[in-house]
């Protein structure tokens, strides 16, 4: 019989002693995984039995790092040849030198480019540098000169700062104020107060997204009602009370209704609208891993990382038609192309927003 080829879970958004037996956690993407090992299992690509080993490990902000890398250490041990995850960026970041001293690859589905290296993956489920770029220029596409920022001073905020600064010279947009505040953050309108003193004509919000709802609640509080934006921490508009207390906000997200890919993915399913993004994030990950497997020349860590390489030109079903998905040689990031989208949240409801030029 042959042998079980084991990848590990790596799912930094929950801590094992906090769910119910049986349950699969927050973002977990196994059904994923499965659904596309099975099309290639059908179609005689990929004939060895795959077992998934899961770890639990609440990362940052909410949980540690320690908690991640005794999550990743204890897949190595399990004798894993492949992990997937960490979700959350500052994880990733976390994750990467342990990748690299126990020479698995993994492929983690956060914002962090530099969470890259040689059996680091980069899924990007946003990006801490991208995103910032397409948000200042889908301001200054607005007419927004004098922009007000609050962040999260954490990793993923500071570093989108950095970007948005960057891109702000070049477009000629100047940055009024900025004011951060901490990622757990459940009221931000001192930060907000201080931003609007400076009398922007825009208004960017920059994180993991904990602090967004408050930040978007001092705001309206304000009575502001120029144009506002924020990184991908909008995703979270698909889930609670996000989308209404941030109604009105353009935000990056990583599904496009024009994405033929997605699309068919949604009929397959029979999925309803609110399900494009997690279908579109999970077609592409369970993607990633399923073609990895069956054009590695072997199933040892070395194999599978050779077996990534070989990845390329995949249709994505995440960003707008045409963008691709792989890998290659010393090419660690997953998705190229138009893989951001601007959206907006109005009534509850995501809408897509014309693309820039």
């Amino acid at each position: 019989m042959t042998a079980s080829v084991k990848v590990g879970v790596l799912n930094d958004m929950a801590d094992l002693s906090d769910l119910d037996d049986g349950a699969a956690g927050p973002g977990d993407i196994t059904d994923w995984l499965e659904r596309e090992i099975g099309i290639l299992r059908k179609s005689g690509r990929l004939t060895a039995p795959v077992e998934f080993v899961h770890a639990y490990g609440l990362g940052l902000p909410s949980g540690t790092a320690e908690a991640v890398e005794r999550a990743y250490r204890q897949l190595a041990d399990a004798g894993v040849c492949l992990i997937v995850g960490p979700a959350i960026g500052d994880n990733a970041l976390i994750a990467t030198p342990l990748a690299e001293e126990l020479r698995i690859p993994t492929i983690n589905w956060a914002g962090a480019e530099r969470a890259r290296s040689r059996y680091m993956f980069h899924h990007q489920v946003g990006s801490h540098e991208d995103e910032s770029l397409v948000m200042a220029r889908h301001m200054a596409s607005l007419g927004a000169r004098r922009l007000g920022v609050v962040y999260d001073i954490s990793p993923i905020g500071t570093r989108h700062l950095k970007y948005l600064q960057d891109e702000a010279v070049v477009l000629g947009i100047k940055i009024v104020a900025t004011e951060g505040l901490s990622p757990m953050a459940d009221d931000a309108q001192e930060q907000v107060h201080k931003v609007l003193g400076e009398k922007p004509d825009g208004f960017v919000y920059l994180g993991l997204g904990l602090s967004a709802s408050p930040a978007a609640t001092a705001l309206a509080h304000a009575g502001w009602e120029g144009p506002k934006i924020m990184n991908t921490a909008g995703l979270r508009g698909y889930h609670g009370d996000f989308a209404r207390a941030c109604d009105g906000w353009f935000y990056i997200d990583m599904h496009s209704d024009s994405n033929r890919t997605l699309q068919a993915v949604m009929a397959e399913l029979g999925a309803p609208p609110q399900r494009a993004l997690a279908a579109a994030k999970g077609h592409d990950i369970g993607r990633l891993v399923a073609e990895g497997l069956a054009r590695a020349k072997d199933f040892s860590r070395e194999g599978v990382r050779v077996g990534l390489e070989q990845v390329k030109w995949l249709p994505a079903a995440e960003g707008e038609e045409g963008t691709l998905l792989g890998f290659g040689i010393q090419d660690r990031g997953a998705l190229k192309g138009r893989y951001l989208v601007v959206r907006q949240w109005l009534d509850g409801q995501s809408v897509e927003v014309s693309s820039l030029n």
